[in-house]
């Protein structure tokens, strides 16, 4: 797999194709990075976008992890104490995960968003950018909640980020895709580059398939889970024998989350799977790729329950460092 292919690899959306091509090219120690709200334990949709940056890695990149203490004080996520101590737990998560230590660096948002000159340049976005272009770029409310005037500086903020963290690339959920947008649209009025942007799937939801996978909403899988509370989340997970499942009783559109997770999370982190079965249930099949599986799903060659605990071994197999971590970090 070349470096144009790997960086690529489960990508959504590339903005655009032809920057990250000449990205490619020339790998080494360019810098991309993705920012987290400290507001937890590690889960799947984290880990999902850590896959990428491993990815990255690589293909000869260098990590910049922004650990959001900023954002996360301007959503009510605690005190910058509290904050710093979620955020020096998700870092030992990370290394634990499988980024390389040395090709990583962890930014605190505080480090350069209290600058003056970081404010000034915030300011003049806020002066540039419609409240409507803000709101749009915003990230969705729960139920309920009403919007409050940080909400619509937090996008403005992600946006200067990009600059002031020196990138090269930078990565996030699809759901971060407004907020790149924002940034190509109005770095240029303050006298700085556009940067390319990679976009990951967002996961569906655990047991419908209808929607996203959320840790405040639904089920979801993290690095606190168990051995059991992995395989009973698995075993309890929507796996309908095809990839592209009929809608729900309300129209809805479903994906299969236990394929989702096989291609995003288990193949790009293991060579081969093997699904270990009984002789009289044919023996064990080993894959090589995500297409083999899907397609034996499918097929039925590969029962829907065989995939899962196959699919729990390996999810727990990934987890079980940042577990263990996690552990120590609280003794």
């Amino acid at each position: 797999m070349d470096a144009y292919e790997l960086i690529t690899r489960n990508a959504e959306e590339v903005v655009t194709d032809e920057e990250v091509r000449e990205l490619a090219a020339e790998p080494e120690g360019k810098r991309v990075y993705v920012g987290y709200e400290p507001s937890g334990v590690l889960h799947l949709g984290h880990l999902l976008t850590a896959n990428k940056l491993i990815d990255l890695q690589e293909a000869g990149m260098d990590v910049v992890v922004l650990l959001a203490d900023v954002h996360a004080y301007l959503n009510g996520k605690g005190t910058f104490e509290e904050i710093r101590e979620t955020a020096e737990q998700m870092r030992a998560q990370f290394l634990a995960y499988g980024l390389d230590e040395e090709r990583t660096e962890f930014v605190y948002g505080s480090e350069y968003q209290l600058d003056e000159e970081y404010t000034l340049d915030l300011h003049t976005l806020e002066l540039a950018t419609t409240l409507n272009r803000a709101q749009r770029a915003m990230a969705e409310l729960q139920s309920g909640e009403a919007a409050k005037v940080s909400h619509v500086v937090y996008p403005l903020m992600q946006a200067l980020d990009i600059e002031y963290l020196d990138l090269d690339l930078a990565v996030g959920g699809l759901d971060q895709r407004k907020v790149h947008m924002l940034a190509r649209e109005e770095l240029p009025e303050l006298g700085y580059e556009v940067r390319p942007c990679l976009h990951t799937p967002i996961l569906a939801d655990l047991t419908t398939g209808v929607g996203k996978m959320s840790s405040s909403e639904g089920v979801t899988i993290s690095m606190e889970d168990s051995t059991e509370e992995i395989e009973q989340k698995v075993n309890s997970a929507f796996c309908p024998p095809t990839r592209d499942p009929e809608p729900d009783e309300d129209g809805n559109e479903r994906e299969n989350p236990v394929l989702e997770l096989f291609e995003y999370h288990v193949f790009p982190r293991f060579e081969s799977v093997t699904v270990e079965r009984p002789e009289k249930y044919g023996g064990d099949l080993t894959y090589d790729d995500y297409e083999e599986l899907a397609a034996d799903l499918e097929s039925g060659e590969l029962h829907p329950a065989d995939a899962k605990s196959t699919l729990a071994t390996y999810l727990d197999e990934l987890i079980a460092p940042g577990r263990e971590k996690l552990r120590e970090f609280r003794d």
